[in-house]
This record gives C-alpha cells, structure tokens and sequence, in this order.
C-alpha cells in the first residue's frame, strides 16, 4: 500500500542517513595491556607486543623530518603560519616561505659563529609570533637546540640557564625583552652573550647601549646571508610517537596561544606541521583570544583546563532564565546520550536549536580539542564534549616525558581519567607506604620508561638521578590509580602534598579543583601547613558574575566592597566539596577574597597558567598568617 511504501522509504532514509558511531581503536574496556604479567606496570593495548613504538613514520626521525614531511609531502606549499593585525583577517606564511626562511636564518647563525652541533644552544625570548616558530626551525635545520625563555623566570633564573647553556646568542621578539637582557649583560652576569637578534627594529639608542658592553644587536632580517649552507640533521628524537591518535589532515588549522616556551604547545605545533597542516597565532593578548578564534576558525583547539572552566561559567551564566537552564540541561542529556553509543557530531537538531552559537565562538569549525596540563572536571568535560559538537580528549605527561605519556581514546565519552598509556611509553605505578598507596592494589606514584622519556637535566646529575632511576623509569611526583578499563586516574600530587598537624595528608590541587566549580570562584588557592590543624583559602571571585550572585543573597556593593565579607562565597565552596565527597578536614575553615586576579604578569602564575605556589604563599603570608590567628569558623 502507500502508507508501506511511505514507511519503507522513511525507514531506508533513517538507515542511510542516521548518525554513526565512531570506531574505537581499540577495546574500550581494555585499553592497556599488563607488562610482564604484572598489573601494575602496563603498556598500549595498541601495540603487537611489548616493543614500544619509538617512530611513527620510519622516515620521520627528528624534529627537523617533521616539518620536511608537512613540506615535501603533505602541504602541497600550503599556508604553514599565520598571523593577523587586530580587525584584520589572518596573512599566512607558505610552507615553502618558512623553510626558506629558515635555511635562510639558520645560515646566519653560522655565520655568527654558531656551530650546527646539538651541543649549540640559541635562545628564544619572545611571545607566540611566526617569527618564534622560523626561528626555531631554522636552529633544528642546523642541528642546534633552542633553550625557550619566558618573562617570569625571574632575573636569577634568567642569568642561570643562559650562563648553563654558555649561550652567545639570543632572539627576542621586542627591544623591551632585548633590554632586560642588555641589563644583566651590563651587570656583567653573562660575560657569553654576544649577540641579540630582534624579530622587530630597534632604536638608535639601544644599539648604542649595547655596543658599550660589546653586544652586536640585529634584526632577524640582517641574519640572513644570501648563500644558505648544506643542511644538518638534527640529533635529538622527538616524542611525538602518539600523533596517529589525532588523524590530522593538511586542511587542520590550530590556534597558537599557549606558550611556546613549554613543550606541551610546541609538541602540538610539530605535529601539525607533520601532517601539512596549518597553525595561526593569537594577537598576543589573551582577552582578544575568542575574536582570534572567530577569525580563524580553528580545527584544533589545544587548551588547558582553566580555559574550559571559563568556557563553561560563561555558557551557564548566559542562562539565567530556568525555563532556558532547563533546555539548556536536557539538551545537554540528549547529546550525552549519544556520546554514550560513541555519536560524536554537530549538525542535530539540539546542535541547531541551543548550541550553535556556542560553537560559532569558538569559529564553529572544531573538530577536537586536547585538554592538558593539569585535571578537568568531569562535570566540565561532559558538559562541553555535548555542547561543542566535537572530540574533546584528555592527555596527561610532563616535559621530562616530551610532553605526553597517556591518551584518551576516541570513542570513550567517560570521564575521570586521561586515557591510557602512548604506543612510545610503559607506565607502572610503585608503592608509595607513607601515603598509604600501594601498586598491588593498583595505586602509586606514576613512573614511565620509552623513548619519549628525557635522557636528564643540562649539566644536572644530581637532579637527573632524583628523577630517573637506574632502569630509566621517570618518576613523576603524581599519584595515579589503574581503572578496569586499563586507563589511568589521577589521584593526588606527591610533591605538593603536606600533613596537617593531626596527622592527614591532604592533596591541596584536588581541592582547588572541586572549589573551582563554586560559582563566584574564579581562582583559588587552598593552605595549610603540619603546624596547623585546619586549611585556609585565598579567591579571587569571578567579576563578571560576583556582584549579581552576591546582589541574589542579598549583599549589596562593589566588587572590591564584597571582597570584605567572604561567608557567602566559603559557604558556598563548602557545599560544592561536600556535594564532591570531601572530607571535614579537607574543607577550608576561613577565606580571604582578593580582588586581583593571578596573573603570569604578576608572578603568581605560570605560564602554563598553573599557580606560583610559593610565590602565593609569600605574597598573601600576612592574610595567612591572620586568617591561623582567628578561631576557624
């Protein structure tokens, strides 16, 4: 009949067009493969056996073969870097425009004396610019290793690692980073350093003060002589055996704001520039990141939690109304449920109707996001893996391991760990007895072994030997616990981890984590010490939502004038950690309210935007210190 025929084509309609699950690549629910019979100790279940993976391509060796693959093979001379001038669009830099440039720089170094030996250490001072990136380029064309340096090292430590390194030569994006430079130079604490090259023109007057204690200043331009020399290989691996993981494409584009100077935003870039892909860079003000990020239109987003806890305050404080938090929260399940049979899109009707305009401020073409560097929510991951439409995975490494060691795996929408082990790392648990973790009960201090894993600390052997151990295992400092499925959970931090004076161990990052979910909590530092029996708090509320969520309880003022009364704001953070189980000695027994953010600017965050814990703790001893002298509330 017509009404058969009807149902027949609807239902071959549905079956051709309905949404399809992604394809794991692996078991799910046993995604690590024990070592050796021993459990805790386990590799990727990805891996034939367990032989680590120590290249992903056999051609494609170093840091130098990644970009002549992107180049040569992948590209087809298409847009590498990219830059933009505010209310412009983005200019980009041709793959075969960077290479060029960065023969071309790297035969200058030579011609300054540099040597094309790994043993040449050339600095890079200077925020995210192409510039950065050639330079860096140019230092692997030449085997010469790149030493980053960043505002907030601190003159000490500035003096240190350019004097460690013995470098003669330094390149800076701005005169005003060349003259701090120029400073301790005349001080006569680097008697090396020889030579200042600038991304940028500099003033008549510099040069001349820089000529007085015999340094030569130039432009990146200058360096380049007209005969570039015969290219050298670069002698270090490069850990980036994991990038299968991603399944780039030439068209990919990612947005470069994190800092290059550590190794998480520059693993990123190397693999991009792998697979012929393309990498645009902020303006180099992080206020301006989403208008950079509408501009662009990024594919890739690599960000760190905080970011994403920012994402997400704003998309809930957009929706004031409860009829629209009520959508809002259904449509959120709906999509969940998807993620839950392994759909992962942008284009249902729930992406149509609710989450579009989230997905356009970010520039609607994201495709998957990397969270690292520190843990995420699982509220906050769920939450945005439904409203973002795309994959959102979780890594988790340190420098000393290239970055990355673990990997969530796509398809697996659950939440509260970061994935399993890379096909280039081993990861073992061992007994940690003074804070009651032991490996036979799949608990410990998270340790790695691979050729991912760093050979040690320039000219450090004490601190190498404290970090590796003589069977080449790096111990982390972190806490880890094997789940069922063969991925591994975060628990707790070793190095940050102190006793109160009754005797429990409290893990302070895990804390501030759970705080960060309290609505006016924009930052948060959790203390306390074995001389006391209880912890204390300092916050930074969130100004943009801090006067109309104290206006709602009935407190009127400014936002400096509510920063006076902290109750509202302590008794709100302890409803959230009970709600997230922690226990009555884990909950802060008095606040202080700051009314200026953490900044790296001020010293009191990293770049990588992680808390300067001592520096908060000698900034704020005097709030401290009179919070202790109270009787805890």
């Amino acid at each position: 009949t017509e009404a058969q025929l009807s149902l027949a084509s609807v239902t071959a309609y549905w079956l051709v067009t309905r949404p399809r699950p992604l394809q794991p690549p692996c078991d799910l629910q046993a995604q690590s493969v024990a070592v050796g019979g021993n459990p805790s100790c386990r590799r990727s279940a990805l891996l034939k056996d367990d032989t680590l993976l120590e290249f992903y391509y056999d051609d494609v060796r170093t840091a130098y073969d990644l970009f002549q693959r992107g180049d040569l093979f992948l590209s087809g001379n298409g847009q590498c870097l990219g830059y933009r001038k505010p209310g412009q669009p983005y200019e980009w830099i041709s793959y075969t425009e960077v290479a060029q440039q960065a023969q071309w720089i790297g035969s200058g170094l030579l011609a300054k004396g540099c040597l094309p030996t790994p043993e040449q250490y050339i600095g890079i001072f200077g925020q995210n610019k192409p510039e950065w990136v050639i330079s860096e380029l140019a230092c692997y064309t030449y085997s010469m290793a790149v030493v980053p340096l960043y505002d907030t090292l601190g003159t000490e430590a500035m003096v240190h690692i350019i004097n460690l390194a013995e470098m003669s030569l330094v390149i800076c994006d701005q005169e005003q980073r060349a003259a701090s430079l120029l400073h301790i130079k005349e001080k006569g604490l680097t008697p090396k350093l020889s030579c200042l090259v600038l991304f940028t023109s500099f003033s008549q007057a510099f040069a001349e003060r820089a000529k007085k204690c015999h340094v030569e200043v130039l432009r990146l331009d200058e360096l380049m002589p007209p005969q570039p020399q015969d290219l050298a290989v670069v002698c270090f691996t490069s850990g980036t055996t994991g990038t299968g993981f991603f399944v780039i494409r030439h068209d990919d584009v990612s947005i470069s704001y994190l800092p290059l100077a550590h190794m998480f935003e520059r693993m990123i870039q190397l693999t991009m520039f792998c697979f012929g892909a393309s990498v645009g860079f902020y303006q180099g003000d992080i206020t301006l990141l989403m208008d950079d990020m509408k501009t662009l239109k990024p594919t890739f987003l690599p960000v760190v939690p905080r970011l994403l806890n920012r994402i997400y305050d704003k998309i809930l404080a957009s929706t004031k109304s409860p009829f629209r938090r009520a959508l809002l929260h259904f449509a959120v399940q709906r999509k969940q449920a998807e993620l839950s049979r392994g759909i992962v899109r942008n284009n249902s009707l729930w992406d149509k109707l609710i989450f579009n305009k989230i997905q356009a401020s970010l520039g609607g073409n994201l495709r998957f996001v990397l969270t690292a560097s520190a843990p995420i929510s699982s509220t906050v991951l769920s939450f945005l893996r439904a409203t973002l439409g795309c994959l959102i995975f979780e890594g988790y490494g340190q420098t000393e391991c290239t970055s990355g060691c673990t990997f969530s795996m796509p398809g697996d929408s659950s939440t509260g760990h970061v994935g399993a082990p890379l096909p280039c790392a081993m990861v073992k648990l061992v007994d940690i007895p003074d804070m009651n973790y032991y490996a036979k009960n799949g608990e410990g201090e998270i340790c790695i072994q691979g050729p991912s894993v760093f050979r040690g600390y320039l000219k450090d052997p004490e601190r190498t030997a404290e970090a590796l151990d003589s069977e080449g295992w790096l111990h982390t400092g972190d806490v880890g616990q094997w789940l069922k499925n063969g991925s591994l959970r975060i628990v707790d931090r070793k190095k940050h981890i102190f006793k109160l004076s009754q005797g429990e161990y409290i893990a302070p990052e895990k804390i501030e984590n759970i705080y960060m979910r309290s609505t006016p909590v924009l930052q948060v530092f959790v203390h306390g010490d074995s001389l006391q029996s209880y912890l204390v708090g300092i916050v930074v509320p969130d100004p943009e939502v801090f006067v109309d969520w104290s206006k709602e309880r009935g407190f009127m003022g400014s936002y400096k004038e509510l920063c006076q009364n902290p109750n509202a704001v302590l008794e709100d953070m302890r409803g959230v950690g009970k709600e997230a189980g922690l226990k009555s000695f884990e909950q802060v027994k008095d606040l202080y309210l700051h009314p200026e953010m953490f900044s790296i600017a001020n010293g009191l965050l990293t770049p990588t935007l992680k808390s300067r814990r001592n520096d908060i703790r000698q900034v704020f001893q005097e709030q401290l210190s009179s919070m202790y002298s109270k009787t805890p509330l």
